[in-house]
């Protein structure tokens, strides 16, 4: 007579540490100066999309015609990448770093 084994498996899973970065490490978007868009559409992208004040918006508008550069939204990589593939369908070039 076989008697009845009952095997329990546990199923591991596996992240690499790359994903572990990008959903864990605090990252910004970085929106770069263009010669295409108007400030008006800056300024109304970063209030709709980084949920900025009119100030703030106009502020990193500035910056970002100025400086070439500027961060808009920190968070992490998974909080981020909605928020700058909307801002890339807008046309804005921008990159979380």
């Amino acid at each position: 007579m076989l008697n009845n084994v009952i095997t329990m498996v546990r199923e591991k899973t596996h992240t690499s540490q790359r994903e572990d970065e990008k959903t864990s490490e605090i990252r910004e978007i970085i929106l770069f100066n263009d010669d295409v868009n108007t400030f008006d559409f800056v300024i109304e992208t970063l209030i709709l999309i980084c949920e900025h004040d009119h100030h703030q918006a106009e502020q990193c508008t500035l910056i970002v015609h100025l400086k070439g550069k500027c961060s808009v939204k920190n968070g992490s990589y998974s909080e981020l990448e909605p928020s700058c593939n909307e801002m890339l369908d807008r046309g804005l070039t921008v990159s979380i770093k």
